[in-house]
């Protein structure tokens, strides 16, 4: 597993519980929307790594 796929994984999931976070919290949805928006791009960028790696 690369380095750089596991710290995008991992941010990508720390985003995540931010915006579980935010919506208990009912901040404004566009902050939610972002930090969503975020957390998939992260989580993506990070499987798509590992899919060169394993390819």
């Amino acid at each position: 597993m690369n380095t750089l796929s596991t710290v995008l994984i991992v941010v990508g999931l720390f985003l995540l519980g931010g915006v579980y976070s935010f919506a208990k919290q009912k901040l404004p949805r566009g902050v939610i929307v972002l930090l969503g928006l975020a957390s998939a791009m992260c989580l993506v960028a990070g499987v798509m790594r590992l899919q060169g790696v394993w390819a």
